[in-house]
């Protein structure tokens, strides 16, 4: 069973002590002088060979070596011992057989899997794994960190402790404190139980105390472990500082909890939980945010979400909420509403069945799907709120269709066949509490979609004829302005697909290619049904694009068909390099042909238009360092562009990119934006290596996204801010503007400091910074194991 995806990481000195002599031998043999190699035995059957009960052997070598049979061996001038895994070197090695305890003096040094503790005295009772190994530095592989301490006692190969313990994963220099480490008075490891204990924790950044535990409790590898996490910060012009320490409950192997007690300067205190669970059958997660008594607001505030699956038997269910207590609280704590439209809160229930026959499948299904809008007091800025489904049921039948036939630009080959399916579903709809006064009541609505095709096609062509019907029969709660509660439906719709895939091998600006010309056509024909009178629960316009032109309606959802006769032609030309399948440039053209006027648009006003706007699209990746991709709707008849998206990006190496975006919609938006993440200052750690110690000094990034309206020539929503690159430590601080209003912004202070090995502590400026920046990398990337998401 797989794991949640995020395990604590608070993992000081002992989970890297642990590292180093978790596999090591229990016991120890002196190699006999008859001993000529090892003899092999034959054997009739072919297979795993058994396992031999006898131990590893202890091997010892050096520049000289004094040694009495069955009594003791004394090593000097380079001594070598090496038991299993184990290779331990020294200036002077004695091992007494008959007491099995091996002393090293002098320049000691176990090393283990590339994990080394040195030292100048080791006693070490080798079948036991038992001993001392006083005042020892250590350096770790899998973190690339590096200690010491007074004392390290070895109890047994899974016990161990160490006494004024230290732990960083900067360069260790003489006479030098590290820029951050961890120290602990007395530390107990448990390798089996996967846990380690500190007394009297302290964590030092450039030698000042930043965080200090009198007992400390934490996992020594990546598994769950139960304990504190490292505390957040946050900073906003809203709520003032936040401070949060999580505590993190690993309940059992499929169930966990993480509680955060939080503190807001202007608001109060509050706690946000989550529960986690992962069964055989079910998953889920469940977030509590509890703030009692916002003293800016006046009243307690709380959010709600709930995210499971799981099957019932045949049956699937999807249970997706969430739910905050007031109309302000996107403004106020957005970074506790996960939904994308941070105003429209949804709490979603289906339940489905899908059943695989010889001849196509049948899927059974039903939906309660509820709203939550949060209006707010400002009549400019409350919208209509979508209707609720309450509840919504139906079944879908379908035959056994040749998906490469249905994605159309894959060709096959085999003679036609009828393909079709058949819906049927019932709708009671209805409107949240929350909606704005004046919205047309609800209803139901019972409709039937189906469609009968023939796809037929050849090695790189395709034709799909197709014939589809639209109904729907609605009985309202109130009556319509003619009086009429009740009517119905049936719109026809036939179409047929065809197009063509040609190739050719060709060279681009002296490389060679491989070119290909897709063109196609698309012939649609449904009739003109009077629909102004109609309820419209469901529908709402398509985006005008590439793939929305190659359609038989202009509307998604059921309540309203497009009636259209058209012709939609188009082609697609791609150059893809040989030598490494990379798609280089893309050049694309698409217009639709009318050959009536159409009278059930989007906007309600009919198009006597016999040529649609004209679609055009170019991406190239000519350059290694260089990607641009444009789309363009341009309207023949007024010789204007309608809207225009053009993106460019430069990424001429490691941690830096640039990006700049421009997009317009001709009286409705016009909008720049440009992001980046560049070198500002110094060189990269990459270039010095990660344990560059900090007399080389650091390096500076800048990294962001700014966004800027020229239509309102304001900022919208953006974010910029510096990251500092030590090589152990990284720093990160900037600034993030939210639009919550006309006029109203929500803007964030973000500071967050990496600990290179071992956890980030503050604000997730980390997050901030990958979620608005195309291409952006986190600069410890390949000398951290940590995750990009933990604060």
């Amino acid at each position: 069973m797989p794991r949640p995806s995020r395990p604590p990481h608070p993992a000081p000195l002992p989970t890297l002590i642990a590292l180093a002599l978790y596999a090591w031998g229990q016991a120890s043999a002196l190699p006999s002088e008859a001993d000529e190699g090892v003899p092999l035995r034959p054997s009739r059957v072919l297979g795993a060979p058994a396992k031999s009960p006898a131990k590893p052997a202890l091997v010892i070598s050096a520049g000289r070596i004094t040694a009495q049979v069955d009594q003791q061996a004394d090593a000097t001038e380079g001594a070598e011992l090496r038991y299993g895994e184990m290779v331990l070197t020294a200036d002077r090695v004695n091992y007494r057989v008959v007491d099995d305890l091996a002393t090293a003096e002098g320049q000691v040094r176990i090393d283990h899997n590339g994990n080394v503790f040195s030292g100048p005295l080791l006693r070490l009772y080798v079948n036991r794994f038992e001993g001392e190994f006083l005042t020892p530095s250590f350096f770790l592989k899998a973190t690339g960190g590096a200690g010491k301490a007074q004392v390290v006692k070895f109890l047994d190969s899974e016990h161990l402790s160490a006494t004024q313990g230290s732990y960083t994963s900067c360069p260790i220099v003489d006479d030098q404190e590290p820029a951050w480490q961890i120290t602990a008075k007395q530390l107990h490891l448990d390798l089996a139980g996967n846990e380690g204990k500190a007394e009297g924790a302290v964590l030092r950044f450039q030698g000042v105390p930043i965080l200090a535990a009198p007992a400390l409790s934490f996992p020594l590898s990546s598994e769950r472990k139960s304990g504190w996490l490292p505390p957040s910060i946050f900073l906003d012009n809203r709520s003032g500082l936040e401070l949060g320490v999580p505590y993190y409950w690993n309940i059992a192997p499929q169930r966990d909890v993480t509680l955060t007690p939080f503190v807001m300067t202007k608001r109060g205190v509050g706690v946000d939980g989550e529960f986690r669970y992962l069964e055989p059958d079910h998953a889920g997660r469940v977030n509590v945010d509890l703030l009692p008594g916002d003293r800016v607001f006046g009243q307690s505030r709380w959010s709600l979400k709930l995210n499971n699956d799981g099957k019932l038997g045949d049956w699937r269910y999807r249970l997706k909420s969430e739910r905050v207590s007031d109309d302000d609280y996107w403004k106020d704590l957005s970074r506790r509403v996960e939904s994308q439209t941070p105003r429209l809160l949804a709490s979603d229930l289906s339940l489905g069945r899908h059943r695989e026959l010889s001849w196509g499948a049948i899927d059974t299904y039903a939906r309660v799907q509820r709203w939550q809008t949060l209006q707010g007091t400002d009549a400019l800025s409350q919208f209509d709120s979508p209707y609720q489904r309450s509840p919504q049921m139906g079944v879908r039948v379908t035959t056994a269709a040749d998906e490469a036939v249905l994605d159309n630009f894959r060709p096959w080959g085999r003679k036609a066949r009828l393909e079709g399916g058949l819906e049927l579903e019932y709708n009671r709809f209805d409107l949240p509490a929350s909606a704005r006064a004046g919205q047309v009541p609800g209803g139901q609505r019972v409709h039937a979609l189906g469609h009968v095709a023939a796809p037929l096609g050849g090695e790189a062509w395709w034709f799909i004829p197709r014939v589809s019907f639209n109904g729907a029969a609605y009985d309202l709660d109130q009556p319509l302005s003619d009086g009429r509660r009740r009517m119905s439906r049936v719109i026809p719709t036939f179409s047929i697909d065809h197009g063509w895939v040609f190739e050719r091998d060709t060279t681009l600006f002296g490389r060679d290619m491989r070119q290909s010309l897709e063109p196609r056509l698309f012939y649609v024909n449904t009739p003109y049904r009077d629909q102004s009178n109609l309820p419209n629960f469901d529908a709402a316009a398509k985006d005008f694009n590439f793939d929305s032109i190659y359609t038989d309606n202009q509307f998604s959802g059921v309540d309203k068909v497009s009636d259209m006769h058209a012709l939609i032609f188009g082609a697609t030309s791609r150059w893809v390099s040989t030598a490494k399948g990379e798609e280089v440039l893309r050049l694309g053209i698409a217009q639709r042909v009318q050959f009536r006027d159409q009278l059930v648009t989007p906007d309600g006003l009919p198009v006597a238009q016999r040529f649609s706007d004209l679609l055009l699209s170019a991406a190239t990746h000519l350059e290694e360092r260089w990607w641009a991709d444009n789309t363009l709707e341009f309207n023949p008849e007024t010789n204007r562009s309608v809207r225009s998206v053009m993106r460019l990006r430069y990424s001429p190496g490691p941690f830096k990119t640039v990006s700049v975006a421009y997009r317009y919609a001709r009286a409705s938006s016009e909008q720049v934006e440009l992001a980046w993440q560049w070198p500002l200052y110094g060189q990269p750690i990459t270039q010095r290596g990660a344990n560059a110690g900090s007399s080389c000094g650091g390096a500076w990034y800048s990294a962001g996204r700014v966004q800027y309206s020229m239509r309102d020539k304001r900022l919208t929503d953006s974010v910029a801010g510096f990251e500092y690159d030590a090589g152990c430590w990284v720093m990160r601080f900037g600034l993030e503007r939210l639009s919550t209003g006309r006029a109203e912004t929500n803007t964030r202070v973000m500071l967050q400091l990496e600990l290179v090995g071992l956890s980030q502590l503050g604000s997730n400026a980390l997050k901030v910074l990958k979620d608005n920046v195309p291409g952006y990398r986190r600069l410890s990337s390949d000398r951290s194991p940590s995750s990009d998401f933990l604060p």
